[in-house]
C-alpha cells in the first residue's frame, strides 16, 4: 500500500525505503554468495567477510539514492532499473575495493568483487521484474476517495494519477454541492461521481477505500459532511486535507490551502535542544570535512577568478539568517565586479548577463557555494536549510507571501529541500513556490532528512539539476 513510516519525523514513502533495505540485502547477500561459491564452503569462513558485505551494501546503496534508483514518485521501467544499478555498480567498484583494503577479510572481497557485482545486478533486477508482476496485479493498492468536485479536487486526482497505479488510485469523487464547472456540471475527472444521496460510510465500505482526501479549500458554512468524516476516522479510515496530503505525497506545504490552525496545532517543528545540538555537531564536523577535501577546488577557483577578472575573489552580501537577524554570507564572486554599481540588489535570472565565464561554470557545479561553509562554522548558517536571501528581498516577499516569515525560524543552509526539488527562479511565484518546500523542511527537518538532502545535492551537482 501507500502507508507511510515516520523515520525521525521525516516522512518516508514505505515502498522506497522497502527498495532501499531490499537492494542492500541483495548487495550484502550476493558478496556472500559470491564468496562461497567461487572459493568454496571450506575456503573462507563467511564470517570472515561479513564486513566487507556490509561495506559493499553501504556503498552502493548510498550511490543508488545519489543516482535517484529509490527516487519516489518516478515511474521506473524495468530498462531505467536495470541502466541505474549498472552505473550504481560500475561507480561503486572502485570505492568498494579501494574501501576493502581496511577492513577485516577485504583481500577475499577483493577476488570476488566483480562476480558480486554481477549478481547483485542480476538479483535486482529479478526481484523488481517479480515486484513489477505482483503490483500490476492490483495486489496492495489503495484506493483514495476525493471529497470535492471542482478544481482542487482534479489537482488531486492528477498528482495521484502521477504516482502511478502502483501505489494508489482514485475510487472515486463525493461532492460537496458547492463545486460546479461555470456551465453548471460537475467538474469530476475520470473517476466515478458518487451522489450525495449516499452517505460516506457505505460508499467506503461498498467500494473498499483506504484512505480520504478532502479537496475543499472552503470548510465553513456546514460545507462537509462532519458527522459522517468523523464515523470515517474512527472506524479506521484515514481523513486528510490538501495540506497534509500535499505534505506527504510531494514534500511541499501549499500555501493556498494552508490555515494558521494547522500550523499551529499539527505535529513537526521539532526545535528541541537535543535536535539543536545534533544538527550543530553535524554541521561542524561534515563542514571540516568538506573544506579539506574542497580546498584544491577553492584555490582552482580563486585562481580562475582572478586571472579572468582580477579582485575581489570573494564577495560578502548581507542576508536575512535565523529569527530574522542579518549576516554577512561569504561566495566567491561569479558577476563583474561592478554588477551592482549602483548599490541596488536585483534578482538573479538563470541567463544573467552580469555572470562571468568562470562564473557560470562556477554556478553550475555549485563551486560559488562553498566558502559559505565559513559560515557554517562560525554558526551563522547550517548545512542544510533555507536559502538565505537579501533584506530587500524579504522585505518585499513578506508583504506579498502569507506565511514567508516562518522559514527564519531556523538557521538558513548552503543547500535545501527546495533546492533539490525546485528549478532556478527569480520571481515572486518562484519564491512562493520554494516557500512551499522551504515549510515542508522546517517542520519537517531531522538528520536523516539532512543527509538525504545532501546526498540528493551531490546528484544534482553530479547531473547538473536543480537550481542555485
Amino acid at each position: 500500500g501507500n502507508a507511510v513510516l515516520s523515520l525521525s519525523r521525516r516522512q518516508f514513502s514505505a515502498g522506497a525505503l522497502t527498495e532501499m533495505v531490499v537492494f542492500a540485502a541483495c548487495c550484502t547477500s550476493t558478496m556472500l554468495l559470491a564468496v562461497l561459491l567461487h572459493l568454496g564452503p571450506y575456503g573462507v569462513p563467511s564470517q570472515s567477510v561479513f564486513i566487507p558485505a556490509v561495506e559493499f551494501a553501504a556503498i552502493m546503496t548510498t550511490l543508488g539514492v545519489i543516482f535517484a534508483l529509490f527516487r519516489v514518485g518516478e515511474p521506473k521501467s524495468l530498462t531505467v532499473v536495470f541502466i541505474r544499478t549498472i552505473v550504481v555498480l560500475a561507480v561503486g567498484f572502485p570505492i568498494a575495493y579501494a574501501a576493502f583494503g581496511y577492513a577485516p577479510g577485504g583481500s577475499t572481497a577483493r577476488q570476488v568483487l566483480g562476480s558480486a557485482s554481477l549478481y547483485a545486478l542480476a538479483s535486482v533486477v529479478l526481484i523488481r521484474a517479480a515486484a513489477s508482476m505482483v503490483l500490476e496485479s492490483g495486489v496492495g493498492l489503495q484506493r483514495i476517495l476525493i471529497v470535492g468536485n471542482g478544481a482542487e479536487a482534479l489537482a488531486v486526482e492528477k498528482v495521484i494519477n502521477a504516482i502511478g497505479p502502483r501505489r494508489s488510485v482514485v475510487g472515486g469523487f463525493y461532492p460537496t454541492g458547492t463545486e460546479d464547472t461555470p456551465d453548471g456540471r460537475p467538474a469530476a475527472g475520470e473517476a466515478r461521481l458518487f451522489p450525495r444521496s449516499i452517505e460516506l460510510p457505505a460508499i467506503i465500505e461498498r467500494f473498499q477505500i483506504d484512505e480520504v482526501i478532502i479537496a475543499v479549500r472552503e470548510q465553513r458554512g456546514g460545507v462537509l459532511p462532519i458527522r459522517e468524516l468523523l464515523e470515517c476516522r474512527i472506524s479506521g479510515v484515514p481523513v486528510r486535507d490538501l495540506s497534509a496530503f500535499y505534505e506527504r505525497v510531494r514534500g511541499e506545504v501549499p500555501i493556498e490551502s494552508l490555515k494558521a490552525s494547522w500550523l499551529i496545532y499539527g505535529g513537526g517543528f521539532a526545535q528541541d535542544a537535543t535536535r539543536t545540538w545534533v544538527k550543530r555537531v553535524f554541521d561542524v564536523v561534515l563542514s571540516i570535512i568538506l573544506l579539506l577535501l574542497a580546498l584544491p577546488v577553492m584555490l582552482l577557483a580563486a585562481a580562475l577568478i582572478f586571472i579572468e577578472s582580477g579582485t575581489p575573489i570573494f564577495i560578502f552580501q548581507e542576508r536575512v539568517g535565523r529569527g530574522g537577524r542579518p549576516f554577512l554570507c561569504v561566495k566567491f564572486r561569479s558577476m563583474n565586479a561592478n554588477a551592482e554599481g549602483d548599490g541596488v540588489a536585483r534578482w538573479a535570472s538563470a541567463n544573467d548577463a552580469r555572470v562571468t565565464r568562470v562564473g557560470r561554470l562556477l554556478r553550475k557545479l555549485r563551486v560559488d557555494e562553498l566558502p559559505q561553509l565559513f559560515n557554517v562554522l562560525s554558526g551563522e548558517m547550517s548545512l542544510v536549510g533555507p536559502r538565505p536571501e537579501r533584506p530587500l528581498f524579504v522585505a518585499d516577499l513578506k508583504n506579498q507571501i502569507r506565511f514567508y516569515d516562518i522559514r527564519h525560524s531556523i538557521k538558513p543552509g548552503v543547500t535545501g529541500w527546495a533546492q533539490i526539488r525546485y528549478p532556478y527562479g527569480s520571481s515572486v511565484e518562484d519564491a512562493q513556490r520554494k516557500l512551499q518546500y522551504d515549510l515542508y523542511y522546517v517542520k519537517n527537518h531531522s538528520l536523516s532528512l539532512d543527509v538525504l538532502i545532501i546526498m540528493e545535492t551531490v546528484r544534482v551537482v553530479l547531473f547538473g539539476e536543480g537550481a542555485q
